[in-house]
């Protein structure tokens, strides 16, 4: 409700932001002009480290962002379940009378069902189209090319997202998340 909205951002404004830390936040806008000098000397720093680094993408190939990255998540989140961190709806002013979200649960009768179709659509479909839609997006992969156009193409083929998947992973490999400390 209407109602709702402004009192949760009054909560987000006085909670989350720090405005009610601050006598008057806006006067003079001294305050305002505090962070922002806070935040570009942070951003200056995080520069600096990155071309000590040597550039961007050292630091990408080193992990370095995705390393930052879970620390600062890492933190927020303890800050968020101690409640030194205030998220409002989160951790603060949570309302109990709020709807749970239905879990999708498939069953066997439609994932049986699913496969029959998709046994359907391989066995009406052209399979020499099948197959040099499928070697293009290969030969397109291989040669560094935009790889859309030809997954498109592919795609009206009927081939399937697994055998479109498959060719570029044959290709390039799979992505494999990092896990950092």
């Amino acid at each position: 409700t209407a109602v709702r909205v402004a009192l949760r951002t009054q909560q987000i404004l006085a909670y989350e932001t720090g405005v009610a830390h601050v006598a008057d936040p806006l006067g003079g806008s001294y305050y305002v002009e505090a962070l922002t000098d806070q935040l570009e000397a942070e951003a200056e720093a995080i520069f600096a480290r990155v071309k000590e680094m040597g550039g961007v993408v050292a630091a990408i190939e080193a992990g370095w962002f995705q390393r930052e990255i879970a620390q600062s998540a890492s933190r927020f989140q303890v800050e968020v379940e101690t409640g030194d961190r205030t998220v409002v709806g989160v951790n603060a002013y949570v309302e109990d009378d709020s709807d749970p979200i239905e879990i999708l649960k498939v069953t066997a009768e439609a994932e049986r069902s699913q496969r029959e179709r998709m046994a359907r659509l391989r066995a009406r479909r052209d399979q020499q189209l099948v197959d040099s839609r499928l070697a293009a997006l290969a030969d397109a992969a291989r040669a560094g090319h935009n790889v859309i156009p030809a997954m498109l193409d592919a795609a009206r083929a009927y081939c399937t997202l697994f055998e479109i998947r498959q060719v570029l992973e044959e290709i390039w490999g799979s992505y494999r998340e990092p896990v950092f400390f």
